[in-house]
């Protein structure tokens, strides 16, 4: 693989990440070394391999929660390369609203705010209008099967597989140039299953670069154009 393809939306470039245990005395644990990948517009890339091999740890390096120990994670938009490893976090604020879109394992809803507007907000934030956002935001939930009489309330009381739901929703709805998911179909039933592997063949359609984490051998070969084995980058 050449140092990095200049057609790709996100190239990770000999990444590397360890944690230090302050509670242990400061001991270092490493987690991933080496970690070199890119993805294309419409492209798919599943990563696989073992729980606690990395993977989880690699999605939050890209976007910006987790920093990394060396190498490089260009995200490319149009002609503007930004080198997410070393961005500032004001770049990286703005590249969550404009460039790229995470889906994790779990729904971090703000207390006592509506389904609805969670999902919308990611669209308001980049100037749609409000009655528009929330008009696509309950298209959204409706393709989810999120039954509208939830809509009006807050997610915490929903179930897992709604609140999973309400999730994706909030993540696929923004049209962004690439797309982080972490075990999308984890707690749902098959026909939620196909729904978001419809999106996700949507999502390749229209140009994004997807990096996914899915355990599930039949969504991984229904979604996936490579799979990286994150084994071989095991520290």
């Amino acid at each position: 693989m050449s140092a990095m393809t200049r057609s790709a939306v996100i190239d990770l470039i000999d990444v590397r990440k360890s944690f230090t245990m302050h509670l242990q005395g400061g001991l270092r644990l490493p987690v991933v070394a080496g970690v070199t990948f890119s993805a294309r517009p419409g492209e798919c890339v599943a990563l696989a391999g073992p729980s606690g091999i990395g993977k989880s740890s690699i999605l939050k390096m890209i976007f910006g929660n987790y920093r990394c120990d060396g190498g490089r994670i260009l995200l490319s938009r149009g002609d503007q390369v930004t080198d997410i490893a070393t961005a500032a976090p004001r770049a990286i604020i703005a590249l969550r609203r404009h460039a790229m879109a995470y889906v994790s394992q779990f729904l971090r809803a703000v207390p006592r705010v509506a389904a609805l507007d969670i999902v919308a907000e990611p669209l308001l934030a980049t100037g749609i209008p409000r009655e528009e956002a929330r008009r696509r935001a309950a298209a959204m939930l409706s393709r989810l099967h999120v039954p509208e009489r939830l809509w009006p309330l807050p997610p915490a009381t929903f179930s897992g597989g709604e609140q999973q739901r309400v999730n994706i929703a909030r993540g696929f709805l923004p049209e962004m140039p690439l797309l982080l998911l972490d075990e999308p179909t984890a707690s749902l039933d098959a026909d939620n299953r196909a729904a978001v592997v419809a999106l996700i063949a949507e999502k390749k359609r229209r140009g994004a670069a997807i990096v996914a984490i899915v355990h599930d051998e039949d969504v991984r070969d229904a979604v996936a154009d490579r799979c990286i084995d994150v084994t071989r980058f095991a520290a």
